[in-house]
């Protein structure tokens, strides 16, 4: 049997323990002994980058760097002249990819359209208040039930969705990446934005089931 190393750990913003390891060549994202992500399973996050660039997007905003499937996606569906701007709240993470994961994700990050922001999403949502981004995508902690950072409902909430329809161009699409269905929010979606679509998605291309669900809203 092969066994499990722990690369790297910290600790999140909420004080939970966060371990990056390495099994059999694939690699796994655990915060307080859940899995978080792991190279396993990365269709969701494809199939994140599809949605939201779907209608044309020169400009793009992630919500999380992960693993970095979701960046690695969007810079083949930009144009060469697109920007990507990609918020990461840890810097742990950050090193993480670079110093780990360049292998599985392509050393996505020194793309020449990456821009990279160190920090919270809602702060690149907030300064782009008048309509920024063609797409914004949200892949933060589960979705919905935030996990890494309390602080995250704020994105969520009635409030939160008003900023990011403001950050959109007018034709622009925002998606979030939740690993349950949540009709509340899909409710709640629906009286900020024109079109809203609630999306089942794979975690792996082979998968029999959706298993994780992707809002859908067009400004």
């Amino acid at each position: 049997m092969k066994a499990t190393t722990v690369l790297a750990s910290t600790t999140t913003p909420d004080g939970f323990p966060m371990l990056l390891q390495e099994h059999d060549g694939e690699f796994f994202l655990k915060v307080d002994g859940v899995t978080l992500m792991s190279t396993t399973a990365t269709a969701s996050e494809a199939t994140l980058a599809e949605l939201g660039c779907a209608r044309g997007a020169g400009r793009v905003l992630i919500g999380g760097l992960g693993f970095g499937f979701t960046l690695k996606r969007v810079l083949e569906l930009v144009p060469s002249n697109g920007e990507v701007v990609v918020a990461e709240l840890l810097p742990e993470v950050v090193a993480w990819n670079r110093e780990f994961l360049g292998g599985v994700n392509g050393g996505c990050l020194d793309d020449k359209r990456v821009e990279l922001h160190r920090g919270d999403v809602a702060d690149c949502i907030a300064a782009a208040s008048g309509g920024g981004f063609d797409a914004i995508l949200l892949d933060v902690d589960n979705g919905v039930d935030a996990l890494v950072s309390g602080g995250n409902d704020r994105l969520y909430g009635r409030g939160g969705l008003r900023r990011i329809k403001s950050a959109l161009s007018p034709r622009g699409r925002v998606v979030f990446w939740s690993a349950h269905r949540d009709k509340s929010f899909a409710r709640l979606l629906e009286k900020e934005f024109r079109r809203v679509e609630s999306v089942g998605a794979k975690a792996y291309p082979q998968a029999k089931k959706f298993s994780h669900t992707l809002f859908v809203a067009d400004r």
